[in-house]
């Protein structure tokens, strides 16, 4: 009789990479001309992103610049929620929570996807923020995988703990 086999799919971005990307943000803001003298700044407030500058424009500018460093650190943008941008005195801003964990009802979305559209095999079940999937076949499991990735979610999705 063979073992099940299973992986959890999982919504952890890694907080280290996202750092990166804020310092190198942090630099580029540093050294670029057409942010000299506007107040630019991004800095970890809690468990959230602030970034600020002088003009509603300006603050956009510099979310945009941090898109561009998560993107390069294959990071994917489903994983931050940026504020709009809001007046604070003088200056403008936006307010980034990073996402961590499925939520239930995202959950329910990809075990459907499972039960509907994978193969028959395979059992997913909800562990608090994650959701583990499980069959006796690899194959099976690396064909869920493709069909979660093919999916278009609001959420980013990552597969650890493969055994």
């Amino acid at each position: 009789m063979a073992a099940e086999s299973s992986f959890d799919i999982v919504n952890k971005p890694d907080h280290q990479e996202i750092d990166n990307a804020l310092n190198q943000t942090a630099k580029e803001l540093a050294n670029r001309f057409d942010f000299k003298g506007v107040d630019a700044g991004i800095k970890w407030s809690g468990e959230a992103i602030e970034l600020q500058a002088n003009s509603e424009q300006r603050v956009t500018a510099v979310l945009e610049v941090f898109k561009e460093k998560l993107v390069k650190r294959q990071l994917s943008l489903k994983t931050i929620d940026a504020s709009e941008p809001a007046m604070s005195g003088k200056l403008a801003k936006i307010t980034v929570t990073v996402t961590n964990g499925i939520s239930q009802e995202n959950a329910k979305k990809v075990s459907k996807l499972i039960r509907d559209k994978g193969p028959k095999t395979v059992k997913a079940q909800i562990q608090g923020d994650e959701l583990r999937v499980s069959s006796k076949s690899r194959d099976d499991l690396q064909e869920v995988q493709r069909l979660v990735r093919e999916a278009d979610y609001d959420f980013a999705v990552q597969f650890v703990n493969y055994r």
